[in-house]
């Protein structure tokens, strides 16, 4: 039966054309066959909706984000400021080399690529800062702000937010008249 509709990754996830026995890619479970599976049918419509959840489950589950959420901000911060070093320093011989560039009377005097080949200091420095930039550095320095900001994004549909360390903010319901 080609076409069957398995559940694989531990219940999390269902596959098509799964095979019984086989083991998912992802987590390396086993699939299973789900019961009452038509062929051809839409996967996500015909599970029925979770059990509600309890306001004590809720919280725990909001702790366990907020935990988690925060666990990974911290642990993107020395990568962070490492990366902010690394930028800092390569702009610093940068500029310094193209302040020796400039005031160097002999610049003027010659073409732009012996100029250049004069100045090895800022032009190896000018190179490293242009990789830099193409490696992504310039992503690389603020990326727990880029996960804070993604996460308020998504957050703001359920009237949350988080500050820039990862700490969750219950914002008050909205009044509804």
């Amino acid at each position: 039966m080609p076409n069957e509709v398995r559940r694989c990754c531990g219940g999390r996830g269902t596959a098509e054309g799964a095979q019984a026995g086989s083991r998912s890619r992802l987590s390396g479970l086993r699939c299973e066959r789900l019961p009452d599976a038509e062929e051809g049918a839409a996967v996500r419509g015909d599970r029925p909706p979770p059990p509600a959840m309890n306001s004590l489950e809720q919280a725990e589950d909001l702790k366990a984000f907020e935990r988690r959420l925060t666990e990974y901000i911290a642990c993107l911060q020395p990568a962070t400021g490492r990366w902010r070093m690394i930028l800092i320093v390569v702009s610093v011989c940068t500029a310094t080399g193209a302040w020796n560039w400039l005031i160097d009377p002999e610049t003027q005097k010659v073409s732009f690529f012996t100029s250049l080949w004069n100045h090895p200091f800022f032009t190896i420095s000018c190179i490293t800062l242009i990789g830099l930039f193409f490696a992504g550095i310039h992503k690389r320095v603020v990326a727990p702000s880029i996960i804070a900001a993604r996460c308020r994004t998504v957050l703001a549909e359920y009237n949350m937010s988080c500050d820039d360390t990862g700490k969750l903010i219950l914002k008050p319901r909205p009044h509804v008249q």
